[in-house]
């Protein structure tokens, strides 16, 4: 009922229908912050050390100077076409792209699309699909179909979803590419 306080928390209803969607993200990238630091301080307690190569910077000889023409899109444009297809904005899909790089370094757009495209295919059939799933797995370093076969798909049904969000994904940037600009 609208305006129905939960005696649990003292919360209207509605309130807490809206914070749920928050609520799972957030407990999402505890989890995946919390398998980081798992497998950081399973690696330090193993004794291996923890080394950092650094490569010195190379600087091109010749560079050549950023026009219009030449200049790389701002960085949430180029999710554009992806934002309209999973319902949501380039702003807020480039912000979960960073924050899930952050948690990953070694994340890249690709499969961050992948993750996203798969599971706006299959939640619905299987909810254990989900983004963050998908992305706790990539960050395991599992690749895509052994994370979706770990989540309940054969791996059949594995291979055809990653097709198809190739698929998905590659029409939704044709598609934003054909749009004429203003």
């Amino acid at each position: 009922m609208p305006g129905e306080i939960t005696p649990a928390v003292g919360m209207p209803a509605q309130l807490e229908e809206c914070m749920k969607p928050f609520t799972n993200a957030v407990i999402g990238i505890a989890v995946a912050a919390s398998l980081t630091l798992g497998a950081a301080t399973a690696v330090r307690a193993q004794g291996k050390p923890t080394t950092t190569h650094v490569r010195p910077m190379s600087h091109p000889s010749n560079p050549k100077p950023s026009t219009p023409a030449t200049a790389a899109p701002k960085n949430s444009d180029s999710f554009k076409g992806i934002a309209a297809k999973l319902g949501t904005t380039p702003d807020a899909l480039q912000s979960a792209y960073e924050a899930a790089k952050q948690a990953n370094p070694k994340l890249s757009r690709g499969q961050f699309v992948s993750a996203n495209m798969v599971a706006h295919n299959l939640s619905s059939k299987n909810p254990a699909i989900t983004t963050q799933a998908i992305l706790s797995g990539l960050q395991g370093g599992k690749s895509l179909g052994e994370t979706l076969k770990g989540l309940g798909l054969s791996e059949q049904q594995a291979k055809a979803a990653e097709n198809q969000a190739r698929r998905d994904a590659a029409a939704a940037q044709q598609a934003e590419m054909q749009k004429p600009t203003k």
